[in-house]
């Protein structure tokens, strides 16, 4: 599952599943830039990643949800490689919960500015790159989440979102495919990341009861999904939903 040379940008790659998706594809020979609103953090993911090749991986500050700074990125990026990433991973997400009753409007906006927006801001300026750059084979990878198929308590906003993310993957997978670039959602169900632990006990109590593999999956497990999906070996896959939950 070779992925040795090439370029690949990843947001949310402070913590949790971004980071890890950095580690692994980073082992698997990819140069890493490596995106996240909190610099020091994705400095030291940046710190940590394997290095097999004379180019360096590359810490960037950006807030995917502001197209100045999405575009800032790229140009960047190109500045420095020459070229533009054939691997995007969308990683980047946050959780503002409460009852719809409660949730405020400030709060719905930011989850669907950041999750969305952002989601749409990075695949939307970094494919275009590739087509210009006349990229012969691309793979976006962007990240949803199980709870968008059936909702959750609390998390409208963060449901919405995540709904809205898949159903944008399967539409530029038919406008991109055509073009070499492949298109795709990851699916993660409980993972143990930082976003979990405001999760209160007994919601993750009754999570856990559905889980026929009995326990929350890691981050590093979601990243070999995704590892796999930026690779040949999934060369055929375009426009999937693919669900890593332990069977939730």
């Amino acid at each position: 599952m070779s992925l040795a040379g090439r370029l690949a940008f990843v947001t949310g790659a402070g913590s949790g599943i971004g980071r890890a998706t950095c580690f692994g594809l980073a082992k698997e020979g990819a140069i890493v830039v490596a995106a996240d609103k909190n610099f020091i953090a994705v400095q030291d993911t940046v710190d940590i990643l394997p290095k097999s090749t004379s180019e360096h991986h590359l810490p960037i500050e950006v807030s995917v949800e502001n197209l100045q700074d999405v575009e800032n990125a790229l140009n960047k990026t190109l500045n420095i490689f020459s070229r533009p990433p054939v691997v995007i991973v969308n990683a980047a997400g946050i959780t503002r919960d409460n009852f719809i009753s409660k949730l405020s409007e400030s709060d719905f906006q930011q989850v669907l500015d950041v999750n969305l927006k952002g989601t749409f801001l990075i695949l939307k300026t970094f494919a275009n790159a590739m087509v210009q750059g006349q990229v012969q084979q691309g793979s976006i990878i962007n990240i949803g989440s199980v709870v968008a198929k059936f909702g959750n308590i609390g998390q409208a906003n963060y449901c919405a979102s995540k709904a809205a993310v898949d159903l944008l993957t399967k539409v530029s997978s038919k406008e991109f495919g055509r073009m070499g670039i492949r298109v795709n959602t990851v699916l993660p169900g409980m993972i143990e990341t930082q976003m979990i632990k405001s999760v209160p006990d007994k919601v993750k109590g009754k999570f856990l009861e559905m889980i026929p593999l009995g326990r929350f999956g890691q981050a590093e497990e979601i990243a070999q999904v995704i590892t796999f999906l930026a690779s040949d070996k999934s060369s055929y896959i375009n426009g999937a939903s693919i669900e890593v939950t332990g069977g939730l």
